[in-house]
């Protein structure tokens, strides 16, 4: 079974007449992504409960409407339910709405043909719990160590722009000679005082800049990239998307889906540069005849390990199992690298502001036995 991905889009992209139904429509999307991944996590499982009970999709969609408690919820729901009483297929009816995926739009309609949309639903459940947890253990993991380097900044901030002019008096007056470390440390503190105000500004414009920028190529080859160079979090950062990615597949898989459409769709759904940008060129060379494992050897965000089972997967036929058992694996090892993250940099960063702050109080103490030669 194929399917031809361009004929997707192109019914993705048709536009609605101007009517009540646009205008609902707008609304919801005046909220930005408001069927998150958390909201979808919570509907297709529900979803998949109602339908395995027995309950027709339109009455299970409707319960889901009338327990949904933001106002934008139910006009999607009632947007959706509106198109199947029309006549349409759930994925017919999420094709041209933008808070679904391609992703989602085959894997409903791949549930839709061989009548096992419940199966479906529960695997997309599925996918979301794994993708939030994921989210929620990359969070936990590093909220520590950048609340106590945010900390620490403003201690060494506090220190250069109020402690240090203090001292900086004292000596002046004195006439006190002034070791290199005492010197270099009171020109960091002048070029604060004389620049400081500069600091939240440039935040500020950074911070638009990427907000502008998010979106476009080059900045996401730049960020992405340069994420992945740090030494461990980079590791970790590709192990969270590599459990994505083999989820994905797994489910598409599952789904019949014939390998170069998985690749394709999963490539469509991430967004990380560096994956997308392995899967175009995975996708190209299996299109010029080349297995997967070949494909997937020509780059480096691919482990050995992955490799190797993919090749064994292409010569057993068990494609779904051999990415099921790759996806397991990524978890585990990201729930164990998240917690050894946090581990090791707490005292890490603390031991870096501890010698930053005993630098500055010894650069400061220095002069003093100076100072008390020449009172005494």
């Amino acid at each position: 079974m194929a399917f031809k991905l361009e004929n997707t889009k192109a019914e993705k992209s048709k536009t609605k007449a101007f009517d009540l139904d646009g205008l609902l429509k707008k609304e919801i999307e005046l909220f930005g992504k408001s069927f998150n991944s958390k909201k979808k996590e919570a509907f297709y499982i529900e979803l998949s409960v109602l339908l395995k009970a027995g309950i027709s999709l339109k009455e299970g969609l409707q319960l889901l409407s009338e327990s949904a408690k933001k106002r934008s919820e139910k006009l999607l729901f009632e947007e959706i339910i509106q198109q199947i009483i029309n006549g349409k297929s759930l994925s017919e009816a999420i094709a041209t709405n933008k808070q679904f995926s391609e992703y989602e739009f085959f894997s409903l309609k791949i549930g839709e043909e061989t009548g096992t949309l419940y199966k479906v639903t529960e695997e997309l459940g599925a996918y979301y719990t794994r993708k939030n947890e994921q989210r929620r253990t990359l969070i936990s993991a590093l909220t520590y160590p950048i609340i106590v380097l945010g900390t620490a900044f403003l201690v060494v901030f506090f220190m250069l722009k109020y402690v240090v002019p203090m001292f900086q008096d004292i000596f002046k007056q004195n006439r006190v000679d002034l070791p290199p470390i005492t010197e270099a440390i009171i020109s960091i503190s002048k070029g604060l005082e004389t620049y400081g105000w500069l600091l939240l500004p440039t935040i500020a414009i950074l911070l638009i800049i990427r907000y502008i920028n998010k979106k476009k190529q080059w900045y996401r080859k730049l960020t992405d990239s340069t994420l992945l160079r740090f030494p461990y979090l980079g590791q970790f950062i590709r192990k969270v998307y590599m459990a994505r990615f083999t989820q994905a597949v797994s489910l598409l898989t599952a789904s019949k889906v014939p390998v170069l459409n998985s690749i394709q769709l999963v490539k469509k759904m991430v967004d990380f540069y560096p994956l997308e940008d392995a899967l175009e060129s995975v996708e190209s060379n299996i299109l010029k005849g080349r297995s997967l494992s070949e494909s997937l050897q020509q780059h480096s965000i691919f482990d050995n390990k992955m490799i190797s089972l993919v090749r064994v997967s292409e010569e057993t036929n068990q494609t779904e199992f051999i990415f099921q058992r790759l996806n397991q694996q990524y978890n585990t090892e990201v729930q164990q690298q998240s917690k050894t993250l946090t581990t090791v940099l707490e005292p890490f960063i603390i031991l870096i502001v501890g010698i930053i702050v005993g630098v500055i109080l010894v650069a400061m103490y220095l002069p003093m036995f100076s100072l008390g030669t020449a009172i005494g």
